[in-house]
């Protein structure tokens, strides 16, 4: 609701008003809704879950052999970016406008 204030305001050449509160967006927050999207274009132009690792700095990890990547930090933080921001993609980035 305060957002849509500040917009109307605007419209009409009025001084907006303070941001709501939680914007703008911290700066681990923006981090990782980069790293999701870098993720999940990687994911959607076909890599596997190494090669995100990889592209996403984490080579290390992505080195390992298949039964230690299998239970890797690593390989869940991939998987965690993916999922959330699959999850984002189909309709849940509306949180984002919600006021914290």
């Amino acid at each position: 609701m305060t957002s849509l204030l500040r917009f109307h305001r605007r419209l009409f050449d009025k001084e907006p008003g303070p941001p709501p509160r939680g914007w703008p967006l911290s700066a681990y927050r923006l981090a990782r809704l980069d790293l999701m999207l870098r993720a999940l274009d990687l994911r959607e132009a076909g890599a596997t879950y190494r090669e995100i690792a990889v592209a996403l700095g984490r080579e290390n990890d992505a080195k390992l052999p298949a039964t230690e990547w299998k239970v890797s930090a690593g390989r869940s933080f991939v998987i965690r970016l993916v999922r959330d921001a699959t999850v984002m993609m189909n309709g849940d980035y509306r949180k984002l406008l919600q006021i914290r």
